[in-house]
């Protein structure tokens, strides 16, 4: 039996939680006077009204969370959080209809950073931060922040964690749950901090750091910004592709290094993969976009690097349109959508330790075809891989094909291109923003009919968890009792 008491409870805790998030808009709406803050304080009193009424209606008693509870209590609080966070799109007029506003939201919490709004400058000033906090929000999962409060307020978060983290990393930072959460959140906002003042003090405004310090460590690539990063300088850029290949590593890594304990570091086969293969791409790629882009030769080597970086870890920032070079390189580019960066880390993708498990299994299959008598084992960082690890990951990455073909045949169906369908399901899909076709880096979402927008919107949470924390929902074997 489901113990939808301590859901509810935990429901009102998230919603009084993001209502006092919405509280600093206020403040840049008032001081930039653009006349949004009493959409921003309605829709947070709404919130916490909400959260509220849900929050003191249950009980400490009627709290049990186990496993089933975690996976829905994870999946619900998207669900509300969006519901909840287009609030201020509405009431301040921002958007006009309620998929367009699913749509901007769902994209910042789940940090995607595809975009409905045609002019980004002409936003106001509070719901344009709201719109960089969703990501910054969605970046390691509010999730994670609840576990490390939680049993202040006498509620357990293991479960929640587990849900929240679905991917195959099983490093820890502290054996206490709470313990780890907090040093995930002091990591996350440490390097926040860090990469706001640094945007600083290189020339952005202080409402621009902000803004992008927030969309940065989230790998989210929302920008106040037309232009997004093409809009700034060289050194800005430079920054931001330094900060956004540390919001794609694993932050038990970043730890670990930051603590001095190098050998931690290299002794993770998918950090040095992740490296290496930023650096691999960008050195490949480089000679084809000088020759097609006609740039000088720091200009291609700028935006080869930020491309690639900023697709692989999924933020989504622009420099240049890379489907404007040559037809390969646009797929090259494409192919760099179903990537991701490092399991633990904000970005969204398949992760490159699972295609790092998937490459090395097969290679070794080749062995074991040879000697079928041998034991040949798998191993990750010096440690074995179990069969169910590989089992789970070779199932992922088959569900997540099959999802990008059939999603891809959805939103084609619907009357768009292929490219476009391709481009709209990848990206949405692996949570990055830009893709290819009419969605490509200079373009938007806006065109898409109410039904396309949900669906990608589904598309994008279903990511963003990892497909299984979601799907599991809509298999019998959840529902029934114990």
């Amino acid at each position: 039996m489901i113990h939808f008491k301590a859901i509810g409870k935990i429901m009102g805790a998230l919603l009084m939680l993001l209502s006092l998030l919405m509280i600093p808009g206020v403040v840049f709406s008032l001081y930039f006077e653009s006349g949004d803050h009493y959409p921003i304080i309605y829709s947070a009193l709404t919130s916490f009204l909400f959260g509220s009424i849900l929050f003191f209606s249950f009980s400490k008693q009627d709290q049990n969370i186990r496993k089933r509870e975690g996976y829905l209590i994870v999946s619900m609080s998207w669900l509300f959080m969006s519901i909840f966070g287009m609030l201020p799109y509405i009431l301040s007029g921002v958007v006009d209809n309620l998929p367009d506003a699913i749509f901007e939201t769902v994209s910042g919490l789940t940090t995607t950073g595809a975009t409905i709004l045609t002019d980004i400058e002409a936003t106001p000033k509070g719901i344009l931060f709201w719109r960089s906090m969703t990501q910054w929000i969605g970046g390691l999962g509010i999730i994670v922040l609840t576990v490390a409060i939680f049993p202040l307020l006498g509620i357990g978060g293991i479960e929640l964690f587990v849900a929240e983290s679905p991917g195959p990393t099983s490093d820890k930072l502290h054996p206490r749950i709470r313990e780890t959460a907090k040093r995930l959140w002091f990591v996350y906002i440490g390097l926040t901090i860090s990469v706001g003042i640094i945007y600083f003090l290189e020339g952005m405004s202080f409402y621009d750091a902000v803004n992008h310090a927030l969309t940065t460590m989230a790998t989210g690539g929302f920008s106040t910004k037309n232009d997004s990063m093409a809009y700034f300088p060289p050194i800005i850029q430079y920054t931001a592709i330094f900060f956004m290949f540390l919001a794609g590593t694993n932050f038990t890594i970043i730890y670990f290094g930051l603590k001095g304990k190098f050998n931690k570091v290299w002794r993770s086969d998918e950090f040095k993969a992740y490296l290496i293969g930023v650096f691999t791409f960008t050195v490949l790629l480089f000679g084809p976009v000088l020759f097609y882009s006609g740039d000088g030769v720091e200009n291609a080597f700028r935006d080869t690097l930020f491309q690639v970086v900023s697709l692989i870890t999924t933020t989504g920032y622009v420099t240049a349109d890379y489907t404007a070079y040559h037809s390969g390189l646009t797929l090259v580019f494409f192919m760099f959508l179903f990537l991701g960066a490092s399991a633990g880390s904000t970005s969204g993708g398949i992760k490159f330790v699972r295609h790092l498990t998937f490459f090395k299994n097969s290679w070794l299959e080749f062995k074991r075809i040879v000697h079928p008598r041998a034991v040949v084992p798998l191993k990750i960082n010096g440690d074995r891989v179990t069969g169910k690890i590989i089992t789970h990951i070779m199932n992922f990455l088959l569900i997540y094909l099959m999802i990008f073909v059939i999603g891809s045949i959805i939103i084609s169906l619907m009357g768009y291109d292929i490219l476009t369908s391709f481009g709209a399901v990848a990206t949405s899909l692996g949570n990055v923003g830009p893709a290819i076709g009419r969605v490509g880096p200079v373009d938007n979402f806006a065109f898409f009919d109410p039904f396309s927008k949900i669906f990608l919107s589904f598309l994008m949470l279903l990511g963003r968890l990892e497909l299984f924390t979601i799907l599991v929902l809509f298999t019998p074997y959840f529902w029934r009792a114990n």
